[in-house]
């Protein structure tokens, strides 16, 4: 498409509506706005004019601006609530330093469609460039109440910090990585992205969602909102719930119940896991025969795992490690008098176990010494002692619910 024949002919352009749903109410709470071009056969997406840089951003803004006049107009002649999400990439914002923009959003806001329904998305790759003046820019429009969203968040870690420094109100996630067989580190990468929003106060957006399975990862992960072919495909109408491709409701009542399931299960698992441990209680003697009460532990947890040891309060290893390699328990004695204090939650952990007399089972992660996926289970074997029991991960891939 030539750039001049669409900016001389605005009349050419209009815009559609990709439906947000809320996982709070499972309903639609706004519509992101992206623009079509009639060349005369059919109607074609604008996603190449915005994206070529060698189109002049005047252009660009020309054509936005138009955009955004139609979906507020229409938005207020139907008394449509909801948010209005438009894409704005930084060299727009800051052609005649965010001004026209700013003063559209004044001109209907007098006609009574307010500022904080509007969402400005930029995207992650806006912030290699001139990040001050924009991040000054885009808290100026905060002020008036306009909301920003971050998009395609993770793409560069490098970037974090200043995502810290904007606390934008939204952070969306694209969820088409899973889709490129890359979910083991997509899972680093939400842990990271999950705790950066608790910390700044951002709700997580899950888009390009095509399949069920996405719902539920941007579901299971925290999403607030989501978007996607799989919920609703952009029209040139304002869709309404009814007109959503599935049931978010009851799509989210199975993970509930999925999810309620697996948590049954490995709760099994630790009561169980406990119960072994509490039956061997009476035979625990000290430190002095920590190696022989880990004998009698191994014959417990043969299948299960790989390695463990006994630590006191301070977490000072009083044991040797018992290490499972070709079916048979080694004894690493030069392990005795390692000190673990330094691993997170470590300390807080002995504390609880002391404090409420039961085991803890940690959460999935990598095992430096076999670089594998693991899950450690302690249990107190006394106030000043702790037993600690390596999962392996042949195991925890077999049992699902000790997967999450």
């Amino acid at each position: 498409m030539d750039p001049l024949d669409i900016v001389g002919n605005l009349d050419k352009i209009k815009p559609v509506y990709q439906p947000i749903v809320s996982a709070i109410r499972h309903n639609i709470i706004g519509y992101e706005v992206l623009g079509r071009y009639d060349n005369g056969d059919q109607w074609l997406s604008l996603g190449d004019f915005f994206h070529d840089t060698d189109v002049p951003d005047d252009f660009k803004v020309e054509v936005d601006q138009h955009l955004l006049h139609i979906a507020i107009t229409e938005m207020l002649e139907l008394n449509r609530e909801g948010l209005l999400f438009i894409n704005r990439n930084a060299k727009q914002l800051l052609v005649n330093d965010g001004e026209d923009l700013l003063q559209t959003l004044i001109m209907f806001e007098e006609k009574g469609f307010a500022m904080n329904r509007i969402v400005i998305e930029v995207t992650e790759h806006d912030f290699d460039e001139d990040f001050e003046i924009l991040n000054h820019l885009l808290l100026y429009y905060k002020t008036y109440g306009v909301q920003i969203a971050v998009d395609h968040v993770g793409a560069k870690s490098s970037n974090i910090d200043r995502i810290r420094q904007l606390e934008p109100h939204i952070l969306k996630i694209d969820t088409t990585i899973i889709r490129k067989n890359k979910t083991e580190g997509f899972q680093d990468i939400m842990y990271s992205l999950s705790l950066l929003a608790r910390r700044i106060g951002s709700a997580l957006l899950f888009e390009n969602i095509e399949e069920d399975y996405q719902l539920y990862f941007g579901w299971k992960h925290g999403g607030r909102y989501y978007q996607g072919y799989y919920l609703a495909r952009p029209e040139f109408g304002l869709t309404s719930e009814d007109a959503l491709a599935v049931n978010v409701g009851e799509k989210v009542t199975e993970y509930i119940t999925r999810e309620k399931a697996l948590i049954e299960e490995r709760l099994t698992y630790l009561l169980h896991w406990e119960q072994r441990v509490k039956d061997l209680l009476p035979r625990f003697d000290g430190t002095k025969k920590a190696d022989s009460f880990i004998e009698l532990v191994t014959n417990q947890f043969d299948e299960e795992s790989f390695r463990m040891y006994v630590c006191n309060s301070d977490g000072q290893q009083v044991s040797s490690n018992f290490r499972k390699l070709d079916d048979i328990w080694e004894i690493e004695s030069n392990k005795k008098g390692s000190n673990w204090s330094f691993r997170p939650y470590f300390l807080e952990n002995m504390v609880q176990m002391r404090t409420w007399s039961r085991g803890i089972l940690s959460d999935i992660y990598s095992d430096i010494e076999t670089r594998e996926m693991i899950r450690t289970f302690s249990y107190p074997l006394s106030d000043q002692h702790f037993l600690f029991i390596d999962i392996r991960y042949s195991f925890i891939y077999d049992n699902e619910s000790l997967l999450i």
